[in-house]
């Protein structure tokens, strides 16, 4: 009899309809079946040995909020026997309600060691509690997780027991994961702590990627890939790290519509074992990253939220050197620009941050000069040694990329149907801050705001704290300039100040948008893992 591995997990909400993702043990039907008659059925597929199911929940009405159970080949498996969690829903908010959003980045689930964990509470986890803790308490529409959902390369203890009876871990890469299999185990680890599971259970999540769910530092530069690929381990990790990534996190991230219209999904099913057609994608990905696009666009309502893939659609050549290959930029521009008038609230959501401290988007950028040559051959071989050694590689320092996308906020501030506010989420610096962006040449008069939030659960240095504060100094700014100055860097197109922040524990933001107003909320765990405000802004009234 099939059982339940992994899951449920809610993902896309779209009206009427949402998508429901499981785990199996073995080939099976599954049924979603809601308690207001809604539902749906969908058969497993296999990948490595694997056995999966993605459930097009149809018949939901606006303004319900149904409980749900999960059934395989119709015997009950969710809710679990004995939960302590109230009933998962599936939320379809009416037309007019304001619109939730929460996100985070940077969550490594290690479980606590003797009931004491190493980083403090985990944000999700103490998230879960208080939902759980009243049903009917306010909670988010949509949870946004921007990166680092699994650490491929920072192992828990008691992965790397499990690693070292499978596998020689003297042997490079040591502890990290090197294929399908374990990186199915840090899943595994991650989604089946009981809170989470039941967060993601019952709250509608999208998710993309960012470093550690592949490396430390993926996609750096040219130079760092072609030492990579001299490794015999890096192209089966890069593989499996990609199909890992579709099948758990990018799969849930698309519309019925947009799954239907999908060739790999389509091959994955038409055969009983999906594994080389999805390995087919993996090393297309591999091999020419504008052959497969991560990115993703998802409207609620009046908000648009566009997901940015800012790690596997770089172009690493130095003379073409940019955050996103030129498909995935016009991708971009096009779901910016469609439609305007059809959105309030503008949210780019990319794993790296695009306003930085000032002396640290100096610094890339004046690296980023030096690797390019501007300063002769040995000053590039210092810049290379410094982007890989000092962690060189967010959107400053990609300079042309950091301006396009100035310019594109820019033309979409301007427009006669301009959005009420432009926000760019991101996490990845293990910290929390909010920037405000300005344009001295002249550009949009309405807020567009830097909101980096970040761990959900891990720590940073006290060296880096300190770091992260004084970057924001005018001392700092002063010696960023001289930098820039040497580099020959050109003056951004767009200039920031801080707002908020630094923020540092495990942390969370909510915005809520409601027609044209935009209400910002940071939380932090506390040492008795519950979530206490940090800070509350108006970005714009109504």
């Amino acid at each position: 009899m099939a059982e339940l591995c992994l899951g449920p997990l809610l993902r896309c909400t779209d009206g009427s309809c949402a998508t429901v993702w499981v785990e199996t043990s073995e080939p099976c039907r599954v049924q979603v079946r809601c308690s207001d008659g809604a539902g749906g059925t969908a058969p497993t597929f296999q990948i490595a040995g694997h056995h999966y199911a993605l459930v097009t929940v149809t018949g939901l009405r606006p303004g319900a909020s149904p409980s749900y159970e999960v059934l395989l080949d119709g015997t009950p498996v969710w809710p679990l026997a004995d939960s302590p969690f109230p009933p998962s829903v599936i939320r379809s908010p009416a037309t007019g309600d304001a619109v939730r959003i929460t996100f985070g980045s940077c969550r490594w689930a290690a479980p606590p060691a003797d009931g004491k964990d190493a980083v403090g509470p985990d944000a999700l986890d103490t998230l879960a509690t208080r939902l759980a803790a009243d049903p009917d308490a306010e909670r988010p529409d949509v949870l946004l997780l921007l990166g680092d959902q699994i650490y491929a390369d920072e192992t828990s203890e008691q992965t790397r027991r499990w690693l070292a009876d499978r596998r020689d871990l003297d042997q490079p890469p040591g502890g990290q994961v090197t294929d399908y299999e374990e990186y199915c185990h840090l899943y595994y680890e991650s989604w089946l702590d009981p809170e989470v599971r039941w967060l993601l259970s019952t709250v509608p999540s999208f998710m993309i990627f960012d470093d550690h769910d592949i490396v430390d530092d993926w996609n750096t530069s040219a130079a760092w890939l072609a030492d990579m690929r001299t490794t015999d381990w890096w192209q089966e990790r890069l593989r499996s790290g990609l199909m890992s990534y579709w099948v758990h996190q990018h799969l849930g991230n698309l519309s019925p519509a947009e799954l239907a219209e999908d060739p790999t999904w389509a091959a994955v099913h038409a055969t009983p074992d999906g594994t080389p057609a999805l390995r087919a994608l993996a090393e297309r990905a591999d091999a020419d990253s504008a052959s497969v696009r991560f990115s993703y666009r998802r409207d609620f309502g009046r908000v648009r939220i566009v997901m940015v893939d800012s790690r596997a659609a770089r172009v690493l050549a130095e003379d073409r050197r940019a955050m996103l290959d030129p498909g995935e930029a016009a991708w971009l521009r096009e779901q910016v620009l469609t439609d305007e008038q059809t959105y309030d609230h503008l949210l780019i959501g990319t794993s790296l941050p695009w306003l930085l401290p000032h002396l640290i988007h100096d610094t890339e950028a004046w690296d980023a000069a030096l690797c390019a040559g501007e300063r002769g051959k040995r000053w590039a071989r210092f810049g290379e040694w410094l982007r890989r050694g000092a962690d060189l590689e967010h959107w400053a320092a990609f300079p042309r990329s950091f301006a396009g996308l100035a310019d594109l906020i820019a033309e979409a501030g301007t427009a006669p149907a301009a959005p009420a506010t432009v926000c760019v989420l991101s996490g990845d610096v293990h910290h929390g801050y909010l920037a405000k962006a300005s344009w001295p040449s002249g550009g949009p008069h309405l807020p567009v705001v830097q909101l980096t939030c970040s761990p959900v659960h891990n720590s940073v240095s006290r060296m880096m704290r300190i770091g992260f504060h004084l970057g924001w100094g005018t001392p700092a700014r002063l010696l960023g300039r001289l930098l820039a100055r040497h580099g020959r860097c050109p003056r951004p197109p767009v200039s920031w100040r801080k707002q908020g922040g630094p923020w540092f524990g495990n942390q969370l933001m909510t915005l809520t948008l409601r027609d044209r107003s935009a209400h910002l909320r940071l939380e932090c765990t506390t040492s008795n893992a519950t979530l206490r405000t940090l800070h509350e802004s108006v970005l714009t009234t109504d």
